[in-house]
């Protein structure tokens, strides 16, 4: 009797973990999104070139260094992923 509860626990649980990777991982994609938006702008009207991306990568190691997936590489994926969508903003999560 009391297991068929605890397992209704169990699934509970189960389910708010899952609930909680989902808003973690819109949340992410809301970050690059936007980041990749604002790298792209300013590339885009000449502001920022390759140099200053890499300075970016680089103050945020340095500023930030627990924060992890920012280097100038991945800054440059943001860029790329925000382009590749920006045409259909109704795709990103809300």
């Amino acid at each position: 009797m009391l297991s068929k509860q605890f397992l209704e626990i169990i699934q509970l649980i189960r389910n708010s973990r899952i609930a909680a990777m989902r808003s973690v991982n819109t949340e992410l994609i809301s970050l690059y999104w936007n980041f990749g938006e604002y790298i792209s702008r300013k590339v885009k009207c000449a502001e920022w070139g390759q140099s200053v991306v890499d300075e970016l990568a680089e103050y945020i190691r340095c500023n930030e260094p627990e924060l992890k997936g920012f280097s100038n590489k991945n800054l440059w994926c943001t860029k790329q992923f925000y382009e590749a969508y920006e045409s259909s903003p109704e795709l990103m999560p809300r």
